[in-house]
């Protein structure tokens, strides 16, 4: 069944959203960025490399948003589409549908945007998923707002895709009139920008002082003024060598000599609390509760279970988000086997809370209702 028209003779069709050429080094985008500018994707890709907190806390969304399965109500399309789930081929070396959604997710998280491919084969069956670069695929609406466009390629060779059907773009937050999503990194590069000069000050600041340098400085006497030279010289050599001895050793000197060392006097300035400072406002963007970054603050156990449900809820969100690019997949591939009838996406409980705590609760559930039972009794009685 072919839905495409003729293809040539090969395995997989060619990727219409290839990668092109490589881009500029990022860390310069965070100090450049203008509020209200272009869509940055260099911006975004350096916070996530200069600031490691925020790198783990995306790909903590992505693990913690689980995994689901496709319920068909045809049981020879239900076998179909464990087998296709499970066994198709993603980008060059990964398999199975859940490695494409964690890119895809994980694209979206970033940029606010985030577009795939189904790559079918000579039979016009799916044969292959693929996470395309925004890089290589661009967004754009016609006369009709309604009706988007997308492209690849730059410059000159800007073309839109020939089967649109087969691409699957999905965005999160978008702007109203604006096609692309919202990146949950925005409004993050002022307060990584402050941070990022804390750490760097802090680290030279270590080299200045962590690193001892000493001053020796010596004062002739009347007497000396002649060999002054010489016995500077000395006394050089002399210090150098107990500098470099692995093993202490004393330096012993004659005359009117002092030993300082340099910057003893300076204090390096406490970060602590403007980085827990900024360290908030960068967990309260990213909706991670502190703790699940190995952040030990003082929290209360009822303080880090309410952070858990509101976990809960934007993870949530983001499985709405995929459902529709998942049923895309799911539809496509159903359509193209030739099978009938309905599936239902169903996702894996997201269970962030203490099994004690859900234990004690259901217990209490289960004796209010055996109260409430016993009194509505006792009231018809």
């Amino acid at each position: 069944m072919n839905l495409f028209g003729k293809r040539k003779k090969e395995a997989v069709s060619a990727v219409q959203t290839a990668p092109g050429t490589g881009g500029l080094h990022p860390f310069a985008f965070i100090r450049n960025y203008r509020p209200l500018g272009a869509y940055e994707k260099e911006l975004y890709r350096s916070l996530r490399e200069s600031v490691p907190i925020i790198d783990a806390a995306i790909y903590k969304i992505v693990r913690l948003v689980g995994g689901f399965t496709v319920k068909c109500s045809d049981k020879a399309a239900q076998t179909a589409m464990n087998d296709f789930l499970r066994d198709v081929r993603v980008n060059g070396i990964s398999m199975g549908i859940e490695s494409f959604i964690a890119q895809y997710l994980e694209q979206l998280l970033t940029y606010g945007t985030a577009v795939g491919e189904m790559v079918l084969d000579e039979e016009g069956n799916i044969a292959a998923l693929y996470n395309a670069s925004l890089d290589n695929a661009e967004l754009s609406c016609g006369e009709n707002p309604l009706d988007v466009t997308i492209y690849t390629g730059n410059g000159a060779a800007r073309e839109p895709v020939k089967y649109p059907e087969l691409i699957l773009c999905s965005a999160i937050m978008p702007e109203a009139g604006n096609l692309y999503g919202t990146s949950v990194l925005k409004g993050l590069p002022f307060v990584c920008d402050i941070f990022l000069k804390i750490f760097s000050a802090l680290g030279t600041n270590w080299e200045r002082l962590g690193n001892v340098r000493f001053a020796v400085t010596y004062r002739p006497g009347e007497n000396e003024r002649g060999q002054s030279k010489e016995r500077a010289m000395l006394i050089a050599s002399e210090w150098s060598k107990a500098m470099k001895s692995i093993e202490p050793r004393d330096f012993i000197s004659v005359g009117d000599v002092s030993i300082k060392a340099i910057g003893a006097e300076n204090q390096i300035p406490d970060s602590e609390i403007p980085v827990r400072q900024i360290l908030e406002q960068i967990t309260a963007k990213l909706s991670i509760p502190p703790f699940l970054l190995g952040l030990s603050w003082s929290t209360t156990e009822r303080m880090s279970s309410q952070q858990a449900d509101m976990l809960t809820s934007e993870l949530e969100y983001y499985r709405r988000v995929l459902s529709g690019c998942i049923g895309k997949i799911c539809s496509m591939f159903m359509k193209l086997g030739g099978y009938e009838g309905d599936y239902q996406i169903v996702w894996g409980n997201i269970n962030l809370q203490d099994e004690t705590e859900l234990a004690r609760a259901r217990l209490y559930n289960a004796q209010a209702e055996q109260i409430e039972k016993r009194t509505a009794k006792e009231e018809t009685a």
